[in-house]
């Protein structure tokens, strides 16, 4: 039985950071992943291939509809889906052949099979293959960063050609020339963004009275008129109760108030949230206790209550996004190999990548007024940003809530097309304990959409220099 001292149940991106790491930390470290290829739902089905699909198709409309105001004349303009969806099959593949060369860079052992743990300190790998005898290897620490799937409607469950998840929504061979969007969080408004552009009539239903759940409402509202004005249909406040299929055609049933509507479609995505891949895998055998929604319980170092087993990303609480799993895994080898590993998760930013970007980290408003915090707001629109009239590019607001007595950013907001790049500031000055003072007083180049962010530190005190301080 080979023997290692960490062994990482999943190559998604908090599995294969945790490797690289525990690599570079010295430690003898075994990866295993039941997929052919590593990089797990964020490298394969999830966050690169949508933001291939999503650059690609805002090139498009770039080429189609804003070009000639540049003096760009192009001609006509049409779309090779098929080209479209083979770079963004390339940009997969080389991604994930590039984690694969870093796991052996750094001396990183991997199985290729179902990873079981059948004892603290053992973990059996059962290949895919039949032909192949499956195996166990013995280990010191098991980290389980196995990662969530999408979640089905009890009476829309996933075929993977009518009623869809984001794994089949991702591979289309032509636009659904009628789209039905079930939920408007991030996967349903990325999704719906992508074959509105490519020419599909897309119409989301949402439950709740708001689109993107989380992020600042002032924002979101913004956000749905600018997609409303690119062609996507928002009903809100209504709830699916079922989806029929007749001769490849979904007809979905719902309700909003008292008035009970229908809706017609080729295809469905269901995007009502994701579940943690949590269970199978024999940590409810071996002791492992989880909480109500399935997810693994664990400490502030990712422990488990059984020793020796850790669990890190879409697995335990927290919000499932990768770059929080990428941080977790970092923290948790550094842990188990004796070093201060941690996450502040006040400042890990959360992001919708569709056209503007909307992106946000720390307090909303509305958070800052429920728990009772004085607080001040700093706003600053993009069409005042010179750096933005100049690429044309003037929809969104950047925004700040920071305390009234200590000036410390509580969080911050923007909607911009560069939105998911210029949240990375603002993350960084929250994770330091910063003021928007400490923001503001710092000089940013000009001409960029930076200063914005700049500028709405500045309004927190009343004294931006470009707009009227209100």
């Amino acid at each position: 039985m080979e023997k290692f001292d960490v062994i990482i149940i999943g190559s998604g991106p908090g599995g294969y950071v945790a490797a690289i790491r525990a690599g570079q930390l010295g430690l003898k470290t075994a990866m295993v992943e039941k997929d052919k290829d590593l990089g797990g739902t964020c490298l394969n089905v999830g966050c690169i291939p949508s933001k291939a699909l999503l650059t690609s198709s805002d090139h498009f409309i770039f080429a189609k509809k804003e070009a000639e105001k540049h003096g760009i004349v192009v001609g006509s303009v049409d779309v090779d889906l098929n080209k479209m969806q083979q770079r963004k099959e390339k940009v997969v593949k080389t991604l994930t052949g590039g984690v694969r060369a870093l796991m052996k860079t750094n001396k990183v052992t991997t199985f290729e099979g179902f990873g079981t743990i059948t004892a603290p300190g053992k973990v059996s790998v059962k290949s895919s293959d039949p032909a192949v005898a499956g195996q166990e290897i013995e280990t010191k620490n098991i980290i389980i960063a196995t990662g969530s799937a999408p979640i089905e409607l009890p009476f829309a469950k996933f075929d993977g050609k009518t009623i869809v998840s984001s794994t089949e929504a991702l591979t289309f061979t032509e636009p659904p020339r009628e789209f039905l969007v079930i939920g408007a969080g991030a996967i349903g408004l990325e999704l719906g963004s992508v074959w509105a552009r490519l020419g599909s009539k897309v119409t989301i239903l949402e439950f709740l009275p708001r689109i993107a759940v989380g992020f600042d409402l002032e924002l979101s509202n913004l956000l749905q008129r600018s997609l409303t004005g690119q062609g996507i249909t928002f009903h809100l406040e209504t709830k699916v109760s079922a989806i029929k299929i007749d001769n490849g055609r979904v007809t979905a049933t719902a309700t909003k108030g008292n008035e009970e509507l229908k809706f017609d479609a080729d295809k469905v995505l269901v995007s009502v949230g994701r579940k943690p891949f949590s269970e199978g895998l024999g940590a409810e055998k071996v002791g492992v206790e989880f909480d109500e929604k399935k997810r693994i319980k664990v400490d502030e170092h990712f422990k488990t209550n059984v020793d020796g087993i850790y669990a890190i990303g879409d697995v335990i609480a927290g919000p499932m996004l990768a770059h929080k799993a990428e941080d977790e895994g970092i923290a948790c080898v550094e842990r188990i190999a004796g070093k201060d590993g941690h996450i502040n998760y006040d400042a890990i930013a959360g992001i919708i990548y569709t056209n503007p970007e909307l992106a946000g980290v720390g307090l909303t408003e509305d958070q800052a007024k429920e728990k009772g915090i004085d607080y001040r707001v700093g706003r600053f629109p993009f069409r005042a940003n010179a750096r933005a009239i100049v690429n044309d590019d003037l929809d969104g607001i950047v925004k700040f809530v920071a305390d009234a007595k200590t000036d410390r950013i509580l969080g911050a907001h923007i909607l911009q097309h560069a939105a998911s790049e210029l949240i990375a500031e603002a993350v960084s000055v929250i994770d330091f304990g910063g003021s928007s003072e400490d923001l503001a007083r710092t000089c940013h180049s000009h001409p960029t959409l930076s200063e914005a962010v700049k500028e709405a530190a500045m309004n927190v005190e009343k004294r931006a220099l470009h707009i009227l301080n209100r």
